[in-house]
């Protein structure tokens, strides 16, 4: 019987992949055959690229590219890196983001536009091109948050920015259709990894009491939603955002 859990032959791509929930995803992958590549954006120190050094070092034969996925140009250069000594995509995980929280009062335009701009014009740059090397069958995994489902206190650019990737991810759904290119969004709640971690033990708390199910969610049941979506099983969902939240919100 066939695991459709093996990525045996497939191409990942899963964007700020050199930490965090974007390195568990590929390393998730790598572990299922997939061929991956490991994305990171420079900094002034090098530190992105040693970690993503790192986590390619664990990976057999992986292809580590530097793009800032808010640089078209960079964008289309990272797909023809990957058409070039991959031959193709299969599978695009949209997972690069920032948060820079403040309130609306105090919030400067530079700090709302920065947001939208690696969030939401960085998963449209991303995606306008690999439509030139994602194969026919693949899959687009665009990663939201709950914050753009119910616009969180202080959080008016970043749930601005993941509300519009819901309404971007509808829209790609029925323009990569013809190609039986499916694309999907998850939706975390609060992860006990990344931007969720560094919270106060007091808002924890807090927000443990809302959720239902009483906890912050671990990192790998974020991968094993993006498992799911880019997997046979899930060859006839598109369009569709996958709450992965505990729920904290049923919508």
């Amino acid at each position: 019987m066939t695991d459709p859990l093996d990525f045996s032959g497939k191409v990942v791509l899963v964007t700020g992949s050199s930490r965090g929930i974007g390195a568990e995803m590929i390393q998730a992958f790598a572990r299922r055959g997939a061929r991956c590549v490991v994305n990171y954006i420079a900094d002034a120190n090098g530190q992105n690229k040693s970690d993503a050094e790192g986590i390619a070092g664990g990976i057999n034969d992986a292809l580590i590219v530097e793009c800032d996925v808010t640089k078209p140009e960079q964008a289309e250069a990272m797909m023809s890196q990957i058409n070039e000594k991959l031959g193709g995509l299969d599978v695009l995980v949209n997972n690069s983001g920032i948060i820079r929280d403040r309130t609306i009062k105090k919030l400067t335009f530079e700090e709302f536009e920065s947001v939208l701009r690696v969030n939401l014009a960085g998963t449209f740059n991303v995606t306008q091109k690999a439509a030139a090397v994602l194969r026919q069958n693949g899959r687009i995994i665009n990663l939201s948050s709950v914050s753009g489902q119910m616009g969180l206190f202080g959080q008016a650019n970043y749930s601005s920015s993941k509300a519009a990737i819901i309404a971007l991810t509808k829209v790609s759904a029925r323009e990569f259709a013809r190609q039986q290119i499916t694309v999907n969004a998850i939706a975390p709640g609060f992860i006990d990894v990344g931007m969720s971690k560094g919270m106060p033990e007091n808002v924890t708390a807090e927000f443990n009491k809302q959720i239902p199910l009483g906890r912050f969610g671990q990192a790998h049941e974020i991968v094993d939603a993006a498992l799911f979506l880019a997997s046979p099983m899930a060859s006839y969902i598109t369009g569709h955002v996958l709450n992965v939240n505990g729920g904290f919100y049923m919508g």
